[in-house]
């Protein structure tokens, strides 16, 4: 995984770049693991070309992750640029069936809602029980469907996003001819 920094300038308008001889690191973090990365730039023009082996990228965790690119010069830091992305979790099948779900969060939930409402409905789940002091309680099928509706206009907003980008255009948008 590559990419490349272009120059700047520090607080007083004065150009940071590798030509001037400022060195570049980039510095990522997890914060749901605890994992933190430092990667060195190399010189690229008037900016830097940073790199990340296969070998260290596949030990990334999968999530958020923020970064920040500080370039250092005789004991002056300024920091070039700063972020967050995303890891996704690598595609490839190493022999051992890892699960992975590439459905969105919204996707997801709202499964997990109709599941609740068809078991709701058979009659297999409880709304409610004590047991030994302790006692739960369920969500209502009107608590559910209001949900399940919330989840169904993110989807679709999801799938119009992603219809979009593919060049599909906007399925929202309705085109009529008259002759």
């Amino acid at each position: 995984m590559s990419w490349r920094n272009a120059a700047g300038v520090d607080g007083l308008g004065q150009p940071v770049s590798s030509q001037g001889g400022w060195m570049l690191t980039t510095y990522l973090r997890n914060a749901t693991a605890g994992l933190g990365l430092s990667v060195v730039g190399s010189a690229d023009g008037e900016g830097w070309l940073s790199t990340i082996s296969a070998a260290t990228s596949a030990g990334l965790t999968a999530g958020e992750w923020s970064w920040g690119a500080r370039a250092t010069l005789a004991g002056q830091a300024v920091m070039i640029a700063e972020g967050m992305t995303v890891i996704l979790p690598a595609l490839d099948y190493s022999g051992t069936a890892d699960g992975l779900d590439g459905r969105s969060q919204a996707r997801r939930d709202l499964d997990a809602v109709q599941a609740a409402i068809r078991t709701l409905i058979s009659g297999g789940a409880v709304s409610r029980y004590s047991i030994g002091g302790r006692s739960l309680e369920r969500y209502s099928l009107a608590e559910l469907t209001a949900r399940e509706s919330q989840l169904k206009g993110i989807v679709a907003r999801e799938n119009a996003a992603e219809r979009i980008a593919a060049g599909l255009g906007d399925p929202r948008n309705v085109y009529v001819r008259f002759g």
